[in-house]
């Protein structure tokens, strides 16, 4: 009788460290109210900043005839959804019949984003300033933008954006020159610190 006892006492001593993990409980666990969700780590918050970068290019067969270009966007959140946006492009050509030239933009954007969390960031804004270069006249510019930035990480997105721009000398020209714009499309990767 002592040896059964003895065994008893034995086995479930062994089999107590397993007994804890197979008990349920009705009761959910307590939330960890520090703990971002899922919603929350995709928003922006006044003072925010982001760096973006983008590019482009194309060749023919010979790779004689090309032209491409790189941007590079820094902005800061002057809200939680508007942010103030500093836009910087080059971009160059080397045809076939002439010589390497270079052109760029310089631009200040203002950009009013439609959603204020989640993945998807899409965006409405406009932009004024100047473009410059070999091949296009000093001039200044202005446009309508609008676009779309999906998070992959918390802090890092895909920007996809179009502008209907168009350039003028004077400031009396802005609302002629209005009709003889241009549309611009954009795609690039940015990241939020």
């Amino acid at each position: 009788m002592k040896l059964a006892t003895l065994a008893q006492i034995g086995l479930t001593a062994a089999l107590l460290p397993f007994a804890a993990f197979a008990q349920t409980t009705d009761q959910p666990a307590p939330l960890r109210t520090d703990a971002p969700t899922a919603a929350d780590s995709f928003d922006r918050h006044k003072g925010d900043r982001e760096f973006s970068i983008g590019g482009s290019g194309a060749t023919n067969k010979d790779f004689d005839d090309s032209f491409g270009g790189v941007s590079f966007s820094y902005g800061s959140y002057l809200t939680d959804t508007l942010a103030l946006v500093v836009r910087q492009s080059v971009n160059y050509s080397n045809p076939s019949t002439g010589g390497t030239q270079w052109n760029g933009s310089t631009k200040l954007a203002l950009d009013q984003h439609v959603l204020a969390n989640g993945p998807w960031r899409p965006f409405v804004g406009a932009n004024f300033g100047r473009i410059y270069g070999d091949s296009v006249r000093d001039t200044w510019a202005a446009g309508l933008e609008a676009g779309v930035k999906y998070y992959v990480m918390p802090r890092t997105f895909i920007v996809a954006a179009a502008e209907y721009g168009w350039l003028f000398q004077h400031s009396r020209s802005v609302e002629d020159r209005f009709d003889d714009g241009q549309w611009n499309w954009s795609l690039g990767v940015g990241f939020n610190f």
